[in-house]
């Protein structure tokens, strides 16, 4: 395929912006960019797509979501209000993961994906909960993601709140994706695999080691990590030490594990966190949202921590995520230099596509350079000033709307085009997704009882 009348937006290192290219698109890769007359001469059977001077741009990444919390939308929680993070759990998403069946896990996925696809994420990174479906949850999601044409990965939240044979259930279900995604059996290379902790607050000690001893050596962790205080304190009173100086006892730290928010750890842990090269997700619209505080996002950054942003299973329009963290940091600290959106690129971009890099080794991927994938999205943005590489992250914070994005494709494959999704039938499965929210609510509110 030949793209043309491109604006490019490459997110190169250093970035680049180059008006009217043509991009041309072989086996799923860029393999090359410039004048559209050139390319045409050196292409001439290649299919051409006409970009009309959109920006087109590497698709969006999603660093940490949970595809399965889709049920919560418009869902009615009884009784008082939840007063703290722990109640917030208790009345809601316990109830609620407990209550999905395999094909409420399957369409909360389709649901989620169609978001992604139309708010032009391309890649997302899922932490998936379904107590009473837990043995082939993840193909549930996985058959989705096939569907989808987008890029996840996957992995199974491990906890003891459902007992020792749940904790048992939730390691199998790791190990037996893991093994699925070293097969290859995998989507066309558009699935990866992760192995999924809960929290240390629902972790005994047995089930850590377990995890530990189950898991592949290459094979890192996703998991929650100090989202609110109570985490800490739980550890403290149980183990007496920190949550991260527990998870580095039991070596599930390292280049290849995403632990998520991160808010309440101390300078201690994030020592540990650089000194073991782990990756931190950050999700600053769940963090307002469950009014547990923010993380010390820069200073992470600064001490060299490699900080991704995610969005927790709000909606994948990740510029809204953009959004939130540039103006929720200047709140909390009181000053307006604090995150300034060039900090937020670096998550959202460079450091969501080294992650995303790691999780798909084989590929590379979040730039438009020659090699990486063709996950490109395409933006109907009209200026009214001048967009630099300079001022491109503040653009993208008050001008950027989700709603611009056109077109979305994955692996030179149009997902969506010009705003008709073609890889999923939106109509079919919004109403079977709607047909099956009664019974998940149903069950909500027998399991909150």
């Amino acid at each position: 395929m030949l793209i043309t009348n491109a604006n490019v937006i490459t997110w190169e290192k250093p970035n680049r912006i180059i008006e009217n290219q043509a991009i041309f698109i072989e086996n799923g890769r860029i393999k090359e960019m410039g004048a559209a007359e050139e390319l045409a001469l050196r292409y001439p059977d290649a299919e051409k797509w006409d970009a009309h001077s959109q920006y087109v741009m590497p698709g969006s990444i999603c660093a940490h979501t949970h595809f399965y919390g889709a049920y919560s939308r418009g869902l009615y929680i009884p009784g008082e209000p939840a007063q703290n993070f722990v109640e917030i759990l208790e009345k809601l998403w316990w109830p609620l993961d407990k209550s999905l069946s395999h094909e409420a896990v399957h369409f909360s996925a389709l649901v989620c994906l169609l978001d992604a696809i139309k708010n032009g994420t391309t890649t997302l990174v899922d932490h998936h909960a379904s107590p009473s479906a837990i043995q082939y949850s993840l193909d549930d999601i996985a058959t989705a993601v096939d569907a989808s044409g987008v890029r996840v990965s996957l992995c199974y939240e491990v906890t003891d709140r459902n007992g020792a044979d749940g904790a048992r259930a939730g390691i199998a279900e790791n190990l037996r994706f893991i093994n699925l995604i070293k097969r290859g059996d995998g989507a066309e290379g558009r699935l990866s695999a992760l192995f999924g902790l809960h929290a240390s607050l629902t972790l005994s000690e047995e089930t850590l080691n377990a995890c530990r001893e189950a898991a592949p050596e290459e094979i890192g962790f996703h998991i929650h990590v100090a989202e609110d205080p109570a985490d800490e304190i739980d550890c403290l009173e149980k183990y007496h030490t920190r949550v991260i100086n527990r998870l580095f006892a039991h070596n599930l730290l390292g280049p290849k594990s995403l632990i998520v928010h991160a808010v309440h750890v101390d300078e201690q842990e994030r020592q540990l966190l650089k000194g073991t090269n782990t990756w931190v997700s950050h999700q600053p619209r769940s963090n307002m949202n469950n009014a547990v505080g923010l993380p010390k996002v820069e200073a992470m950054l600064d001490a060299g921590i490699r900080v991704c942003l995610g969005n927790d299973g709000f909606s994948n329009a990740m510029w809204d995520e953009w959004k939130a963290c540039y103006l929720a940091h200047k709140l909390i600290n009181q000053d307006p230099r604090r995150m300034p959106a060039s900090t937020i690129a670096q998550m959202a971009i460079y450091n969501n596509a080294g992650l995303a890099k790691m999780l798909f080794p084989k590929i590379s991927l979040g730039a438009i350079v020659p090699g990486d994938e063709a996950d490109l999205i395409f933006v109907d943005y009209q200026p009214f000033t001048p967009v630099t590489v300079d001022n491109l992250p503040w653009h993208i914070v008050f001008g950027f709307q989700d709603s611009m994005v056109t077109s979305t494709m994955v692996a030179g494959k149009f997902l969506m085009k010009d705003r008709q999704v073609l890889s999923l039938d939106e109509e079919k499965i919004t109403y079977q997704a709607r047909k099956l929210a009664p019974d998940v609510w149903d069950k909500f509110n027998q399991n909150f009882l």
